[in-house]
């Protein structure tokens, strides 16, 4: 299999460090407030990831972390009146409970800044040692960022263009405006641990740092996290761990998109963050799971008000021939080439947009065969429950899921389409096919007229009432 590598630029065969043992490491939530979409996107990409490795035959070990301790949490802890320790320990609980309604599995290890401070301390300690970072007068510690010779190399950006095009902390304690913070001073009344330095807390980056190592040692063969860590807190990562060890940190960097909302990158600043909590009332997470792999996860999603109505009248139309080979045929048996396919798919890069795409034909000639009587589609019903349940797709009971989308959509978004008006859907999109656009407009103006609209993609189209 290969795999995008964002240190190299370029797809490369994925050889683990140690035959048959993959040790990964996804940055995980800061908890300063409520999961959005992209935290869930986040977890969901590298949970497939971990998942389809393991297909794959490799025994994984999967480490995440909860970032429990930094400004935003200090400065909710002021807002709020709830000391920092119990705010954070009160928003990992209510995430973990959004990522079980999600049904988004745990990694295989679960890290916290605040329970490996100890770790954290005798790593900065040796970077001092090693002459790769110092402490200021005022209780800070700094990394010296001249003194790794290969800083940006994640980035491929110079000290200077990062100087540039990113807001730095500068400093007066500090030697160099690039230098970035492991240790910080306690402010008054701030949470704080002892150290060498005196009373403080950990730097973001050092965090993640510390507990790699704690968790796998040295090296580790796949770090994940949003493209927006790249720079600076993957640059940073490497550049501690590889100037304490003398080691490649990860031999493959990998990173997933970002979610924008019409067209503008999602932010608090701009009002535009979408809750996990909030999509879960609206929608199933099948439907959530189903819009956002659809998209491959080094690109951009961009949430229009119609990616997830539109996914879950897909599952919804999915399900429904799901209910009909069941209720007919029961459970059948498999179907290799189904499995061997999205095994293809998933190969190259973790291609979850490809997988998807195949289920639009493969339902298509399920449906034909239950038509003509081909006891066969029940094998295939059967093989894609199996083999999408590793995105998180078709677990559930067909009555059940299209009980659920009812429940979420009272007002009907996803009610069924009138025979009449799909075999009107079928007949222009076959009519466009054959290049006959006159008859293809003909069409579109009559299923107008029903009260519906049709919106075409490369995999066919999408009848939406309007």
């Amino acid at each position: 299999m290969r795999i995008y590598n964002s240190l190299t630029r370029r797809k490369e065969e994925f050889v683990p460090i140690e035959e048959g043992k993959v040790k990964m490491y996804a940055c995980g939530i800061t908890v300063s407030g409520d999961a959005h979409v992209g935290h869930g996107y986040q977890a969901l990409i590298y949970d497939i990831m971990r998942k389809f490795l393991e297909k794959q035959g490799f025994a994984v070990t999967y480490a995440r972390n909860y970032t429990d301790v930094d400004d935003k949490i200090i400065a909710k802890s002021r807002e709020t009146g709830i000391p920092a320790d119990k705010y954070a320990a009160m928003m990992i609980e209510k995430i973990n409970g959004i990522m079980a309604e999600m049904e988004i599995d745990d990694p295989t290890i679960w890290l916290k800044a605040t329970e490996n401070i100890g770790n954290i301390i005798t790593f900065i300690q040796k970077l001092i040692e090693s002459g790769h970072a110092y402490a200021a007068d005022n209780g800070d510690v700094y990394f010296a960022v001249e003194s790794f010779k290969r800083y940006g190399c994640l980035s491929n950006r110079s000290v200077e263009d990062m100087l540039d095009g990113v807001r730095v902390e500068n400093d007066e304690s500090k030697r160099s405006p690039a230098d970035f913070a492991l240790w910080k001073a306690a402010k008054e009344g701030e949470i704080s641990w002892d150290s060498p330095w005196g009373k403080g807390r950990p730097g973001w980056h050092i965090e993640c740092s510390a507990m790699n190592m704690e968790a796998f040692g040295d090296q580790i063969d796949i770090h994940g996290g949003g493209r927006d860590l790249v720079f600076p807190h993957h640059e940073n990562e490497i550049a501690q761990t590889e100037s304490l060890t003398g080691k490649q940190f990860a031999k493959f960097w990998t990173h997933n998109g970002l979610i924008k909302v019409n067209g503008q990158k999602m932010s608090k600043s701009l009002g535009n963050s979408l809750l996990l909590e909030d999509l879960l009332k609206k929608y199933t997470n099948e439907a959530i799971k189903f819009a956002l792999l659809s998209n491959n996860y080094r690109n951009d999603i961009n949430i229009t008000d119609d990616l997830f109505p539109e996914a879950e009248r897909h599952l919804s139309d999915f399900y429904k021939i799901i209910k009909q080979v069941e209720e007919k045929y029961g459970k059948g048996g498999s179907n290799p080439e189904i499995d061997n396919k999205f095994n293809e798919d998933m190969a190259e890069d973790f291609n979850t947009a490809l997988a998807l795409s195949e289920l639009y034909s493969l339902f298509k000639k399920i449906s034909q065969k239950l038509a003509s009587g081909d006891k066969s589609c029940a094998d295939d019903v059967a093989q894609i429950r199996k083999t999408y349940s590793l995105l998180g797709l078709f677990k559930k009971n067909a009555d059940d899921y299209l009980k659920e989308v009812a429940a979420k959509n009272p007002k009907g978004e996803g009610e069924e389409i009138p025979e009449e008006v799909k075999a009107l859907a079928e007949q222009r999109w076959q009519a466009k096919q054959a290049r006959d656009w006159a008859t293809a407009d003909k069409l579109r103006t009559e299923l107008d007229a029903c009260g519906y609209t049709i919106k075409d993609s490369k995999d066919g189209y999408t009848i939406n009432k309007k």
